[in-house]
């Protein structure tokens, strides 16, 4: 199936590395002009290198900026001035008990998680709708339905991004812009990791990564750790012209691990 991709161009942020580097593997893989987004340049051209090794035909596009940041957010618009496809993927997350979280941790994964977000949809959104065709996508967690009790701030933010999807949803009526969230369960990045190895220090990874699931995640159906992969492909879906029927939604790409039928 061809998702009609070509001659569009696609901002993943945080796209060297972890999920953000398999969505954008997965939308150039359709043929989407990408524009591959880390904080370093050397990070950006070695998730570039990592692509063409697999499609040496992706047309791929440089940009080193912090998005978490209002500087980076600028630097990223003054660079790119017009996209078809934004996929708000930046986020960061940390396992803290509730009463350690400090205004600081709360303050920061607000920039980073929700800003990020705000700050270039605001941008890329309204020119979208001047168009009056465009995909945005935020990338939010199975956190964002279900709380995690030792990321309190992080599902949170994860909580709002559904909230601000929704909203802005409202404001592409009638046109052929999108705008939706997609919630991956725990995924194995190098992140994931090292987040689960923290928690379990003494077990080989393998076996720690059973012991999450069946302890911290244990509603999960698929009882595995998705592979980034697969959260690429179903972000390609939604971004594509197959999908334009898909707006204001909040897609559940986590295994089946929350509980609930809406």
């Amino acid at each position: 199936m061809k998702f009609g991709l070509e001659n569009k161009t696609a901002l993943v942020t945080a796209s060297s590395g972890g999920i953000g580097l398999e969505i954008a593997r997965s939308l150039a893989a359709e043929g989407a002009k990408v524009i591959i987004n880390g904080r370093s340049m050397s990070n950006v051209q070695t998730a570039i290198a990592d692509i063409l090794r697999t499609n040496p035909d992706a047309n791929l596009i440089p940009l080193a900026a912090d998005n978490g940041t209002a500087a980076g957010c600028t630097e990223t618009i003054s660079q790119i001035n017009e996209v078809d496809i934004l996929v708000n993927n930046l986020g960061i997350y940390e396992a803290v008990g509730f009463f350690d979280e400090t205004d600081e941790a709360w303050q920061n994964l607000f920039e980073v998680n929700i800003m990020s977000g705000v700050r270039l949809t605001r941008h890329y959104l309204e020119k979208m709708i001047q168009k009056g065709t465009g995909r945005v996508i935020f990338i939010s967690s199975e956190s964002g339905i279900t709380p995690a009790p030792e990321m309190a701030h992080y599902s949170a933010t994860k909580t709002m991004q559904l909230g601000i999807s929704r909203a802005l949803s409202e404001l592409t009526k009638g046109t052929q812009v999108t705008v939706n969230s997609v919630l991956p369960g725990p995924t194995r990045t190098e992140g994931v990791e090292k987040f689960i190895q923290g928690i379990f220090p003494d077990v080989p990874l393998k076996e720690a990564e059973k012991k999450f699931i069946a302890e911290n995640r244990p509603s999960s159906l698929i009882q595995r750790l998705i592979d980034p992969k697969e959260i690429g492909d179903i972000v390609a879906f939604v971004t594509s012209d197959r999908a334009s029927i898909i707006n204001g939604s909040t897609i559940r790409a986590e295994g089946g691990l929350v509980r609930t039928i809406t």
